[in-house]
């Protein structure tokens, strides 16, 4: 469709300045003229006017011009709180009605956009309705817009991306029910992280319109998928709960809260937190026998951690020993025996016993202590020396019944270079050390070590051996604690780089983190990561062979995976899912749980439809709020700028009016012909009339 518009503009023969003074030259002698009553001073003013217009020059500029469709965004929410309910049928009923509507109107256009949720695996901002309206808007004038048109149940996130759409009016049909009610647990405060061996403090509210205020309400709690006590939270009032850590590594902490008088959906009555555990400054005791070559071997890679707080005692005058010194000049303090090995001996998350034999210093009091300490969740490193087989080793102590080894009585004086083991190759110990069990003289091996302790193993997994293929480090799991015993003294030859040296301190400092219960580092162990729509598992044992993996969803229906061999004593396999939630997996030994997806979607924290969010929205555009659950769909009009864009059962589209010009056509309005018979004509009118 073709429209014309017609416009008169002047483009002067010469300079606008020549045309004015001209013109007020003329003006002033015509006024003269016409005060004296001149004859002929109306033709010669019609002569006059009519040369200066010829000079002005008028031109008719004809444009033809095309109109442009104005455009209206149709914004649908299929997001997962409009699947509650009948708001998924509202919502097709209203879209297939307006689309109707809209094809009818002439010179406007109609963008759709749909609104989800975000992918699984992705962070999700909630509803971002506003955010997809900008979008379809990107590459539309202002002067084009029409309007928005939101099928919603008003649960939108990002409602301050509509508040700049000018004069174009936001009009909101709302799915659900005016009135609704909805039970939800929401955590308000949790951390991050804890420290081990304490308690973190998660802030819960249970949020019930239909529940009064601090009427306790039973709330599940599991950790670790370990069934907790129920723990009674006031409805409508933050609550604080107290979550120990027990552990390091991720602590999977699940509330649930019972259903309520009313209720929408129970996808928001449950609320995942997950806290990493870390350790404070890791407490270790180191006791040496006696001074000796490999001593600063373990003070140097203890001190070299920062992360760990040593206390480090050497016995350098046992008490047999008489030689007429004063007690108060033997030492500076007093051995606080005492203090470490009955008070406070609790408080140590590692004890380390380099060539200690018995002297006398250490009563078997202690000695038990320190027994019963590993039992109960404690860890020690015996690094033995010769004394060890003999007749004042500690194997003939309480603290023998922790020990993995037994002494044969004998010390092998020779050399050999320390490897390996089978088991070891599948232990996070020692599995991938550089240069582990190398018999190729090009490839970089390990130094010799010139003695060993022999002993016989009565229990744990001798993970590196010696002479002879016996046991050098064995670890060990005694009740709820954990034993390393290191049968050799000299690993501080790999410290001075002897013959190449070694990896002792990456030796050291992993059998110190097994035993201190590092999650890395365990050789039992069963992990998942979630990576968008893919869990990746990953099972670690000793043994041969890996069973299935069960994967129970989060609806209850289960999966089953097979994993495959990589590496000793590893296996992965992979298991694709469809929806976001706490998994749990299970191969009959061990079990974890992965969350995948948000914890605690921010879609689901609130479900009852509102029109707070996005009517004053509407208010402000000159929009309207329609709850289509109890009032028909409104027809749809167009009305001219500065109109009303609502009423009573109708929303009205801006008609912007807006057009592109396709042609331009020039005209003179005064020819030069033209202007030159009148100017010639008007002055022969005005001598004649003179003449007269």
């Amino acid at each position: 469709m073709m429209a014309d518009s017609v416009a008169l503009s002047f483009a002067p023969l010469v300079p606008w300045v020549l045309v004015v003074a001209l013109g007020v030259l003329a003006l002033s002698v015509l006024t003269l003229g016409w005060v004296r009553r001149a004859n002929g001073i109306l033709w010669r003013t019609l002569a006059l006017a009519a040369l200066t217009l010829a000079l002005a020059n008028p031109t008719l500029i004809a444009e033809r011009r095309e109109p442009r469709e104005d455009v209206v965004v149709v914004a649908v929410d299929r997001t997962t709180s409009q699947s509650i309910g009948d708001r998924a049928t509202r919502t097709d009923a209203a879209l297939d009605a307006l689309e109707e509507r809209l094809a009818r109107l002439d010179g406007l256009g109609v963008k759709r956009v749909t609104v989800r949720d975000g992918g699984i695996g992705e962070t999700t901002e909630g509803t971002r309705l506003g955010a997809a309206v900008r979008e379809a808007l990107s590459d539309v004038p202002q002067g084009r817009i029409a309007g928005v048109i939101a099928i919603t149940d008003g649960q939108v996130h990002d409602t301050a991306r509509l508040a700049d759409l000018a004069d174009a009016p936001v009009h909101v049909l709302l799915t659900g029910d005016q009135g609704e009610r909805d039970r939800r647990l929401r955590v308000t405060r949790a951390p991050s992280f804890g420290m081990v061996g304490k308690s973190v403090t998660l802030t819960v509210e249970v949020v019930d319109p239909a529940t009064p205020r601090g009427e306790p309400v039973a709330v599940e709690l599991s950790i670790d998928g370990e069934p907790g006590p129920n723990v009674p939270v006031p409805a409508n009032v933050e609550h604080e709960i107290e979550i120990p850590i027990d552990h390091a590594g991720q602590t999977i902490v699940e509330l649930a809260v019972e259903p309520g008088p009313a209720e929408l959906t129970l996808e928001n009555n449950r609320a995942v937190v997950g806290v990493s555990g870390v350790r404070d400054r890791l407490r270790v005791l180191l006791v040496s026998g006696a001074p000796h070559a490999g001593e600063r071997t373990w003070r140097d890679i203890l001190k070299s951690d920062p992360s760990v707080d040593l206390v480090h005692f050497t016995i350098l005058r046992p008490p047999e020993k008489q030689d007429g010194t004063p007690i108060r000049e033997l030492s500076l303090i007093a051995f606080p025996f005492r203090e470490l090995f009955e008070l406070k001996l609790a408080e140590f998350d590692l004890i380390i016993f380099d060539r200690y034999r018995r002297r006398g210093v250490l009563p078997r009091l202690y000695l038990r202590n320190i027994a019963d300490y590993v039992r109960d969740g404690g860890a020690l490193l015996e690094a033995s020396g010769p004394t060890f087989a003999g007749r004042l080793s500690l194997a003939r102590t309480p603290l023998g019944d922790v020990l993995p080894i037994n002494p044969t009585g004998g010390v092998i004086e020779q050399a050999f270079r320390p490897r390996v083991t089978d088991i070891g190759q599948r232990h996070p110990v020692t599995s991938a050390l550089a240069g582990a069990n190398s018999d190729s003289l090009t490839d970089p091996v390990w130094g010799r070590w010139f003695r060993q302790i022999d002993g016989q193993g009565t229990r744990g997994n001798a993970i590196m051996s010696g002479a002879g293929g016996r046991p050098l480090l064995v670890l060990d799991r005694v009740g709820d604690g954990r034993v390393a015993h290191l049968l050799s003294d000299h690993i501080w030859l790999w410290s001075r780089g002897f013959e190449g040296g070694g990896p002792q301190a990456e030796v050291l400092r992993r059998t110190a983190h097994w035993l201190m219960e590092e999650p890395d580092l365990e050789e039992d162990d069963l992990r998942a990561i979630s990576r968008g729509r893919v869990v990746e598992i990953e099972r670690r044992t000793l043994g041969e062979g890996f069973a299935p993996v069960r994967v129970t969803s989060p609806d209850g229906s289960q999966t089953t995976v097979d994993l495959t061999p990589f590496e000793p004593g590893r296996a992965r396999g992979e298991v694709e899912v469809d929806r976001a939630g706490l998994y749990r997996l299970s191969d009959g030994e061990q079990e974890t749980l992965v969350a995948v997806g948000a914890l605690n979607p921010l879609e689901l924290t609130d479900v009852a439809a509102t029109e707070a969010k996005l009517g004053p929205v509407a208010e402000a555009t000159g929009g309207s709020v329609t709850w289509i659950g109890a009032s028909p769909i409104p027809s749809v009009r167009r009305v001219a700028a500065g109109r009303s864009t609502a009423g009573r059962g109708w929303i009205g589209l801006r008609e912007n009016g807006d057009y592109v010009v396709t042609g331009v056509s020039l005209l003179p309005a005064l020819p030069a012909g033209l202007a030159l018979a009148l100017v010639m004509g008007t002055l022969m009118l005005a001598w004649r009339r003179e003449g007269q």
